[in-house]
């Protein structure tokens, strides 16, 4: 019996159970979640390269004539001592200009690619110092763990496919690259750009394919890990369900949810019995579901005033009747057929209504 017990028990505790949003939304706080670190890079390069492609003629062209101006620049006039670090700051503006298209490409492919992947997150927990990171035995079996032979094995494939897409491009210019010392400098320099770039354009977009499958297994290995027990389930149940803020909401609704039920039946009502200020009790009668008149709406002040409106707003008619409102009040329920002590009064109430509306 005792080991069909600790039997339950270990079931209980298996983490074989979804997490619950909760569950999700607390370790999104942490600055867990599923991300794949190689799609930023294979987006960035993508984005770079691309970037390249386009306004590569452009930028070395610009390169070319700020080399050609420094040249000139440093032949005409002296460099001296005070001189130069004035002539090297300009240089440095003019470069920084040239580049800086490709720094903010890949600035916003960065921010992009990170987005795509979490959204908007912002937590500190992650670069919090935490001593137990600094404790050998976990970082040897850190070393030694699955992910780390998985990451290796990642780290292989990456660079295997890149060597062979590099090798495929090049070979295919095979050719160009032979008869590149027939050329001029200022070609070579061209046609070796160009490879350069499409190098980096096929091989970025392979990185983003292997990436793309990286994505999918974090995301397995993101929601193995934060799995929970049914006993986990349970225990978050309960302080959800103890928290006073969520039970007085959880409460609040049911009161709104109450009060619009019990406004949908004043219509049906066959008279509405006031105080007249601060009570009003709907009541109705029906053969087929209670031998008596019953409740199916009351309330007081408040919702007193909104019985009554809606039972005006509906031709119910009201009869204001003060010691019999506040007995029905006192005495009975909503749903609950009136008690026999208010038979007569009730009557003759009804007797009065409908033969107010021609039913007698």
């Amino acid at each position: 019996m005792n080991g069909l017990r600790l039997n339950l028990q270990f079931f209980a505790g298996e983490k074989t159970e979804k997490a619950t949003p909760k569950k999700k939304q607390d370790s999104r706080k942490k600055g867990q979640v599923a991300k794949s670190q190689d799609v930023n890079t294979a987006i960035n390069l993508l984005a770079v390269f691309l970037l390249l492609l386009f306004i590569g003629p452009y930028m070395l062209g610009k390169i070319s004539s700020l080399l050609s101006e420094f040249l000139q620049n440093s032949m005409l006039v002296q460099v001296t001592e005070d001189s130069a670090p004035l002539l090297l700051v300009e240089v440095l503006k003019e470069m920084g200009l040239i580049l800086a298209p490709i720094l903010a490409a890949a600035l916003i492919a960065g921010i992009a690619a990170n987005y795509m992947q979490i959204g908007f997150m912002f937590s500190t927990e992650t670069i919090q110092l935490k001593l137990e990171k600094l404790d050998p035995i976990k970082g040897f079996k850190r070393i030694f763990s699955i992910r780390a032979i998985v990451e290796l094995l990642k780290s292989i494939l990456k660079i295997s496919v890149v060597g062979l897409v590099t090798f495929f491009v090049i070979w295919q210019r095979i050719d160009e690259i032979m008869i590149l010392s027939k050329k001029s400098i200022g070609n070579a320099m061209t046609t070796l750009a160009d490879i350069t770039v499409k190098v980096g354009i096929y091989a970025s977009i392979a990185l983003l394919i292997l990436s793309l499958l990286d994505y999918l297994y974090q995301k397995y290995d993101y929601e193995k890990n934060i799995r929970m027990s049914k006993q986990d389930i349970k225990d978050e149940y309960k302080n959800i369900e103890g928290d006073p803020l969520i039970k007085s909401k959880i409460k609040q609704k049911q009161r709104e949810m109450a009060m619009q039920r019990m406004m949908q039946e004043v219509p049906k009502a066959d008279v509405v019995i006031t105080n007249p200020t601060h009570y009003a009790i709907a009541l109705k009668y029906d053969d087929q579901k209670s031998a008596a008149p019953y409740v199916i709406a009351m309330g007081v002040d408040f919702v007193a005033q909104k019985i009554k409106y809606v039972a005006k707003e509906n031709d119910v008619v009201m009869v204001e009747n003060r010691p019999l409102a506040r007995s029905l009040y006192d005495q009975t329920e909503i749903g609950q057929a009136i008690p026999e002590e208010f038979f007569k009064a009730v009557a003759e109430i009804l007797a009065f209504v409908y033969k107010t509306k021609g039913k007698i």
